[in-house]
């Protein structure tokens, strides 16, 4: 009796596991892609957050100064971690599964623009990123 229960509660378990799994939405489908959370509509008019290059970013970019980048995002390195690249170079950057566009599939090849705060530390800078839009 008590390998069954055990067999249960393991069931159970693994049950839960997939409904949560499922629960998740697709945003990003690149290499190495992970379940996404579909994002909600966001305003998506003119900007003064000034438009940057990663290399800009890098070489005088202060921590928590607000910035856009355009490129591609490149791979999924786990969890809320992407590499994204432009023209001028490669920058991990940090998405949340709700500021992917809701009705559009991102990947590899999808050309976006990343809106978001630049987090300049010690030994490594990231893109804390507010909100991803496909460029057409």
């Amino acid at each position: 009796m008590r390998h069954t229960a055990t067999t249960l509660a393991a069931v159970a378990l693994l049950a839960l596991g997939s409904t949560v799994a499922v629960a998740q939405s697709s945003g990003y489908v690149g290499p190495s892609s992970a379940p996404k959370a579909a994002a909600q509509n966001a305003y998506s008019g003119p900007s003064s957050v000034p438009l940057m290059t990663v290399k800009q970013l890098l070489d005088d970019g202060r921590d928590d100064q607000p910035a856009r980048l355009q490129g591609r995002i490149v791979s999924h390195d786990g969890g809320e971690r992407y590499t994204f690249e432009d023209a001028t170079g490669r920058i991990t950057a940090e998405i949340d599964n709700e500021d992917f566009p809701s009705s559009q599939t991102v990947n590899a090849e999808t050309r976006v623009e990343l809106l978001g705060e630049f987090d300049k530390g010690l030994r490594k800078s990231e893109f804390e990123v507010d909100r991803v839009t496909v460029l057409p």
